[in-house]
């Protein structure tokens, strides 16, 4: 073998060793660039295992509090009696809802679940004295015995389809003040502006419009109020009433969102046009139809209890000689809804006015004898008139 031969051998010996010792630390490197890697997938899990097991620690705390809360009395402290009406047909929901708002319990929630696992059932209606000092087995047992720790000292009853100003003359007769200070009261604007506040997922600016007569009208609910004080003040009594509207109204509160076209202080004012017009739950739901019918293609909804609310009457007999009253009221001669609710009204004129029966009628007619007739075209109505009033149009 010459030297040169010799040499090349050498110089590739030389370079396998290179290689070797080069693989050897490109391996060695990627044996740490894993190690590295191991290590800090194992500390993001350790991080993320320590994040997960504070939050689980912290919520369970959170949770426990939550629940301890909820179980214990609304305020130990408070030992105040307070008048709390559980209405006819209540759900558990709406009790414990009821129970809330009048700070007798902490968590409507967490009374719910109570309510259930103790398989509390048989709630009675009624009134209530309770206070924030007891516990939830002491309201969960009053509530189920129907025991009223105080009988009311006098109850007003407030038909459907009542007026402000007759409601006024139905508290004049029992409680302590006049029929013309309750009115006086009613149209109290800086009054009014301080129950909006207090009732505002029901009040509204709305009533406040100048057109309007009594901006409560329509809103001072109609039920059997019953009270344990002599002489309960006029505030008293308008908030003892807008608290039971506010039972009644806002159950109905998403529904109403949905249409659009209508504020709630709009469907309330129907509601009470449904209340005078109809007899009927039948009769509510279909002429609340024609109303929306009219409103549709702009037409006046000629309504006969405007006509008498805009003469501050309540005598059919005067009807006649006010249908051309010059009145924001006077359907006959307004378009559109009237600018609030002439009377108060019942759940049932309220779910008509929220769901009403799709028709085609655009006229309607309360004849003598107790039945309510539905036309589609102005000459079926007239016939229906001559008919059934005996009378031409």
């Amino acid at each position: 073998m010459s030297k040169s031969d010799q040499n090349e051998n050498n110089k590739k010996a030389e370079m396998r060793e290179d290689n070797k010792t080069d693989y050897s630390k490109a391996k060695e490197n990627r044996l740490l660039a894993r190690a590295r890697e191991v290590s800090t997938v194992r500390k993001i899990v350790v991080i993320v295992l320590l994040c997960i097991i504070i939050l689980l620690l912290a919520g369970g705390i959170s949770g426990y509090f939550y629940i301890k809360n909820g179980l214990e009395p609304a305020d130990a402290s408070d030992e105040t009696q307070k008048t709390v009406t559980v209405p006819m047909g209540s759900s558990t929901t709406q009790i414990a809802g009821i129970l809330e708002d009048e700070g007798i319990i902490a968590n409507q929630l967490i009374y719910r679940f109570y309510v259930k696992f103790n398989n509390a059932a048989g709630f009675q209606a009624g009134d209530y004295q309770l206070s924030p000092a007891m516990t939830l087995a002491e309201i969960t047992n009053k509530l189920q015995t129907g025991v009223v720790m105080q009988e009311p000292l006098f109850s007003v009853t407030i038909p459907e389809g009542k007026s402000i100003d007759q409601i006024a003359e139905l508290f004049a007769k029992h409680a302590n003040f006049s029929k013309e200070e309750f009115l006086e009261r009613m149209q109290d604007t800086e009054y009014i502006e301080s129950l909006i506040d207090v009732h505002s997922s029901l009040l509204s600016d709305e009533v406040l419009q100048d057109d309007i007569r009594y901006p409560l009208e329509g809103y001072l609910y109609a039920a059997t109020y019953q009270f344990y004080e002599e002489n309960p003040s006029i505030d008293t009594v308008v908030n003892k009433m807008l608290k039971k509207s506010e039972q009644v109204v806002l159950k109905y509160y998403p529904k109403m969102k949905e249409m659009e076209d209508y504020t709630l202080h709009d469907l309330l004012t129907l509601a009470s046009l449904v209340e005078k017009e109809a007899r009927t739950e039948e009769d509510r739901k279909r002429i609340a139809g024609v109303f929306y019918n009219r409103l549709d293609q702009d037409m006046p909804l000629q309504t006969d209890p405007t006509v008498l609310y805009a003469l501050g009457t309540h005598k059919d007999t005067e009807l006649k000689k006010g249908l051309d009253v010059d009145s924001p009221y006077n359907t006959y001669q307004v378009k559109g809804l009237t600018p609030g609710p002439i009377s108060n009204f019942g759940e049932s004129s309220l779910q008509a006015v929220i769901e009403p029966e799709d028709t085609k009628y655009l006229y309607f007619l309360a004849a003598p004898d107790g039945e309510v007739y539905f036309s589609e075209t102005l000459d079926q109505h007239n016939e229906k008139i001559n008919k059934y009033l005996n009378r031409e149009e």
